[in-house]
């Protein structure tokens, strides 16, 4: 599914490395989780792979579904399956949250050579994906994430995701700033969305989100490389000796 390979990039505003040789393997149907300390490279790395500017590739490659995805645009990234749920979601006013996400997929449609769905097909289909994640109507009607919760505007996110069906997901610090109850909601809406024909990467601080969420393989960043691979386990070992541990100053 994704096959990230020796990735080097750098911030262009600062010229400062922020990947230093990223390796990563993730294959359909599976759960990954990246954790590590802030400045570690996580969210640097879910924005280069979906196509964010400001950085600077400067080695290795990128294969999503075998093709090349950093020489794609955004939008052929996202046509071709990738969809990246952002830590802060923009509000957008005076769009509404329908009319957002109808253009959202017959932009891919279009780009995939496939007819634009109807207005009436599409609200069929918004409304039974809302349905099944547990989303009212109410939020469907309302401009894109304006005055919306922070659980609001991740679970709208989900709901993205299930409209457009993308094959690979990054959910980038997803649980910040949410409560209990909305992390609960969010992660089922995640876990709805979990199958054999798509690959979800969690980027996550905390093993909190985990124990909603539980992944197949979990690997620790520091200093722009996975330095550590493993099971769910890794995560709780995290959780009780912090990231000291893997330079040896936990005991």
């Amino acid at each position: 599914m994704l096959s990230i390979q020796n990735l080097h990039a750098n911030l262009v505003e600062e010229d400062k490395a922020i990947l230093k040789g990223v390796n990563l393997e993730i294959h359909s149907g599976e759960v990954h989780a990246i954790m590590g300390p802030n400045g570690s490279g996580k969210s640097t790395l879910s924005y280069i792979l979906a196509g964010r500017d400001g950085y600077e590739v400067k080695a290795g490659k990128v294969l999503l579904e075998g093709q090349e995805l950093l020489e794609m645009e955004p939008e052929e990234r996202a046509a071709l399956g990738f969809f990246l749920a952002f830590q802060y979601p923009v509000e957008i006013p005076g769009v509404g949250n329908m009319t957002f996400l109808r253009t959202a997929l017959n932009a891919q449609r279009k780009m995939r050579g496939e007819d634009a769905i109807s207005a009436a097909d599409f609200l069929r289909l918004a409304r039974e994906k809302a349905k099944h994640l547990g989303i009212g109507d109410e939020l469907l009607k309302r401009p894109v994430n304006y005055g919306f919760s922070g659980g609001e505007k991740k679970r709208n996110e989900i709901l993205q995701m299930a409209v457009l069906e993308p094959r690979m997901c990054i959910l980038d610090e997803t649980d910040s700033g949410l409560d209990v109850d909305a992390m609960r909601q969010v992660a089922a809406g995640v876990n709805n969305l979990r199958g054999k024909e798509r690959a979800i990467l969690l980027i996550t601080h905390y093993q909190r989100l985990l124990d909603h969420i539980e992944p197949d393989h979990v690997h620790i960043m520091a200093d722009g490389q996975i330095v550590e691979s493993g099971g769910p386990e890794l995560a709780l070992k995290i959780e009780e000796k912090g990231y000291g541990f893997m330079s040896g100053e936990a005991n």
